[in-house]
């Protein structure tokens, strides 16, 4: 087979500029690539740190391991980072690497066709555009998920989605009701407790709350940060964190293992010490196990909900009226603002857009079981096409920008292989997704995520839809890609004519 050698100026189209769009475009340049576009629907990078500001939002990955590996950030204030700040240093790391020349904002992409050997692209606005290679960069919590709650039309006071929060709406000494308590939920409540006149949580299952401390850095530590670059790498590398990654992820991947033993032990002695009254503490206790759900990072959480302006509702929602919410005991809460910390869809991924393969193939087609890929990074039968952060990459409490940056290195292998000529199309085959998804789904049912609670981890079959390994293992598979399990095909010079 002759090699194609006009593979060096790949014309590649990014789907999005949150974390794994930006890093994206970063490291595409870095390669030497020059046809690149992003697209991004909204006016802004950053993603879900764009989408939400919410009172109180906090990133619960320690801030220094929350940053690119090659791009430490010596200016953080605290030990989890105010969602602000995690926004800021998306937006200044794009300006810095020039990313922000490569995007195309107010652009969502609707319709992507693989139709000749190439990617059409089709946007809203109706702006065309064709590509060699499309990175799906885009993102997972950006679909507002709203409650099924009947009357939500009829409240008379401001309702407003955490995710598309208003911030002109008066919250001092208001009656604010909140529904949802995840990490959203929980944050909320810590944020306005105490500037609530009156606060109701509305908590229809409750939350193991792991401790965790929050300090503020100094201005001393933040000029040692500046004036030490090893010193700010080791922050990046903190081994105490990295070894929590590993026994987080062997906790979670066997819900019999010593790993998942200790961190119910400490969240069920958290409880305890910090609830003195009976009643309110087994409100609070879950009946599941510490991590099915995704763990709530709480410093302060179960102190506010203690606060005197505070108040835990456990009966469920009947229905929302003009004045508040009507509880299925018959108690009508009056609010002057409703916040539903909802949630999103977590399982949209690319869609609702309009993805084609090879041969019409259809990715909802594909997908109407559920979302899955190869690695979480590849299709059969979509040429060309990855995805980052994609359907059953590692979810949880560490850094999803070193899961990104994992994804990245192997993609850019497959990209190699493009650019160098070795071929024009690339793509997983069936028989390497279905191996891979039948022991992953093998591994899920031993995971702590299968022992009896539902999260938006598990799909619609109840099935946890996340990487079901360590990290470590992870780690390994991420190094290089097996090209055994990949399709390649070269076009012919009639074909690229």
């Amino acid at each position: 087979m002759t090699k194609n050698t006009s593979n060096s100026d790949l014309r590649v189209v990014v789907l999005g500029a949150g974390m794994s769009g930006i890093l994206s475009g970063i490291k595409l340049l870095e390669a030497g690539y020059r046809n690149v576009t992003i697209y991004e629907k909204a006016e802004r990078v950053g993603g879900t740190w764009r989408e939400n500001t919410y009172p109180g939002l906090t990133c619960d990955v320690p801030s220094h391991a929350y940053t690119y590996s090659f791009e430490p950030n010596s200016e953080w204030t605290r030990q989890l980072p105010p969602g602000a700040e995690v926004q800021d240093y998306f937006e200044s790391t794009t300006r810095k690497y020039k990313v922000d020349e490569l995007i195309r904002f107010g652009q969502e992409v609707t319709r992507c066709a693989f139709v000749d050997g190439r990617w059409h692209l089709e946007t809203a606005s109706g702006l065309r555009d064709e590509a060699d290679v499309v990175i799906a960069a885009t993102g997972v919590l950006h679909h507002p998920r709203m409650p099924d709650i009947p009357g939500l039309k009829s409240f008379g006071g401001r309702v407003l989605h955490s995710a598309r929060w208003d911030h002109s709406v008066p919250l001092d000494g208001k009656r604010i009701g909140i529904v949802g308590n995840g990490s959203t939920g929980v944050q909320l409540v810590s944020a306005l407790a105490s500037r609530a006149g009156k606060l109701k949580h509305f908590q229809r299952t409750a939350q193991w709350i792991m401790p965790v401390e929050n300090p503020t850095f100094t201005e001393e530590q933040k000029q040692a940060f500046r004036d030490d670059p090893a010193l700010l790498k080791r922050m990046q590398n903190d081994e105490t964190y990295l070894a929590n990654v590993e026994r987080f992820t062997t906790a979670v991947a066997d819900a019999t293992s010593p790993e998942i033993a200790t961190i119910e032990a400490i969240v069920q002695e958290n409880l305890e010490r910090s609830v003195p009254d009976p009643v309110l503490r087994e409100k609070l206790r879950p009946n599941y196990r510490a991590a099915c759900k995704r763990l709530i990072f709480s410093p302060d959480y179960y102190q506010a909900i203690q606060h005197e302006n505070a108040e835990l509702v456990t009966e469920g929602i009947e229905t929302v009226t003009h004045e508040g919410v009507l509880t299925r005991d018959g108690t009508v809460h009056e609010l002057d603002v409703l916040v539903l910390a909802s949630g999103f869809h977590a399982d949209r991924f690319m869609r609702p857009m309009q993805i084609t393969g090879r041969d019409g193939r259809h990715l909802d087609d594909v997908w109407a079981k559920r979302p899955h890929a190869y690695l979480a990074i590849a299709l059969p039968e979509f040429p060309n096409l990855f995805m980052i952060n994609g359907p059953t990459s590692p979810v949880g409490n560490f850094s999803l920008i070193d899961v990104a940056e994992k994804q990245w290195g192997y993609i850019a292998q497959l990209l190699d292989l493009l650019k160098s000529g070795e071929c024009t199309e690339i793509s997983v085959k069936q028989d390497a997704l279905d191996a891979y998804e039948a022991a992953r789904l093998a591994a899920a049912k031993n995971t702590i995520f299968a022992s009896g609670c539902k999260s938006w981890y598990l799909d619609a079959e109840g099935v946890p839809a996340s990487w079901p390994w360590n990290y470590a293992r992870f780690r390994d598979v991420m190094a290089a890609p097996d090209l055994s399990a990949f399709e390649q095909k070269q076009r012919t010079l009639a074909e690229n004519s």
